[in-house]
Parts: C-alpha cells; structure tokens; sequence
C-alpha cells in the first residue's frame, strides 16, 4: 500500500518493573500499518501483543523509540494529550465488554461524543446501534442484554466517533463461536465501509486469515509479516 502510515513504530520498546526486576516486553519493535489496513497480531501468551496494542493507543508510553499515531509523535504528548487523540481518532473493542452499568445501550454508546462536546450525541449514537443492529435495544442496561448484544453495544460506541483507527483486543473471547463470528463479521463490515484501520489481536489463526496481513509477535519481538490471501486478491 501507497498510503501514509497510520502507526508507525521505529525501535520501540516497553519495559515494566516487577517485584523480579525489570520487565522487557516489547524489544525493538519496528513497523508501520498502511490507512484502511485491517492487520491481524498473532502469537503466544505474554509474547506482547496487548502491550503492542496499548503503545499504539497512546495506553502505555513506550520506554524508547518512536511511536507516531495518525500523524502524530506520541512522545511529545502527554496524559492529556493522548486522551483527546484517542477521543478524537481512536476507537478500542476489548475482550471485556466495558459498559457502564448504571447506564442504557444509547447513554454508554453516547458518551465519548458528549465527552468531545458534541451537541448531536444521542442522534449519533442512535445511529451507530442501528449500524449493529440494535435498534430494539437503545434503553436497555447492560444486565438485560446477551454478551453477544453488549459487544455489539461496545462496537457501536467505538465507531461512533468514526475513528481512523480501531483497536480489538481478543474481542469475542467471552462469546461462543457462532456469536462471535456475527461480532468479528460487523467488525470487518464497518472497518471497511469506514476506511477505518483496524488492528486485531487474536490467537484464532482462521480470524486471522481474513485479514490483509498477519503480524507474529514472540518475545516481544516482530518474527513474521505477511499478506493474506485477503490482501493478495485485493491487489
């Protein structure tokens, strides 16, 4: 692809502490990830991929190296600053559902746009659940909806600030399989229609087909990159 990097990162790297000392987790990660692009991260338990994805969402700030988000340097931004972006370019779908509970499908769905000021939220947010199809749903509380339902409720509310770029962290790990297939399809299905690029952690290697490319991830270290079949019929 031609197009300017959404993500790019140059040598990064995250180290934690722990009561054994200090953890490296992410050593030297460099790559960029194309406009529109939907990568698929792959690879063993602990390997880095949530911290990958965390770095990219301004999450975690790495301990050294580059890291530029939607045109952005992220090292120069502070807690603030990383919060407006992610307000204002970024969407995040993570295994748990994170709804408010005290709050209907349309508020929990509304929020980050009354967050950013936006006069129009509820009628956005209407909109996204209708996009899900959960229009029957709007003032429903999370305990009254299928897990399937409150996923949906969380794709809803991280597309609807038509985000460039999405983040899914293992987002049908807490849903069956024929469920979950109905999530990962609408998540594809608004990636594309957006033009949105989307980054999808999974360890569900037939998921991880359907994507443009395949990023493997051991030690937290990059050891593959490679175009699907998906991309390759693209071209």
């Amino acid at each position: 692809m031609t197009a300017s990097p959404i993500v790019r990162f140059t040598d990064v790297h995250l180290d934690m502490a722990s009561d054994a000392g200090t953890v490296n987790i992410l050593r030297g990660v460099t790559l960029d990830i194309a406009a529109g692009e939907i990568t698929a991260v792959v690879g063993p338990s602990g390997a880095g991929k949530s911290s990958l994805m965390m770095v990219a969402g301004g999450l975690e700030r790495a301990t050294s190296g580059g890291v530029e988000v939607v045109g952005h340097d992220l090292s120069s931004f502070d807690d603030d600053a990383r919060a407006r972006l992610r307000r204002d370019h970024i969407g995040i779908v993570f295994q748990g559902f994170h709804l408010i509970p005290t709050m209907t499908a349309l508020e929990n769905v509304a929020l980050p746009l009354e967050f950013a000021g936006r006069r129009d939220a509820f009628e956005a947010a209407q909109a996204a659940l209708e996009r899900v199809g959960l229009a029957p749903r709007l003032s429903h509380y999370p305990a009254q909806l299928s897990g399937g339902e409150q996923q949906r409720v969380a794709v809803a509310r991280a597309f609807v600030t038509r985000p460039r770029l999405l983040l899914a962290d293992e987002p049908t790990g807490n849903l069956d399989g024929a469920t979950g297939k109905q999530v990962m399809d609408l998540l594809f299905d608004l990636a594309r229609a957006d033009g949105a690029t989307l980054i999808l952690i999974t360890h569900d290697m037939a998921l991880a087909a359907r994507c443009d490319r395949i990023l493997r991830i051991a030690d937290g270290r990059v050891v593959g990159d490679e175009r699907t079949q998906v991309a390759l019929a693209a071209q």
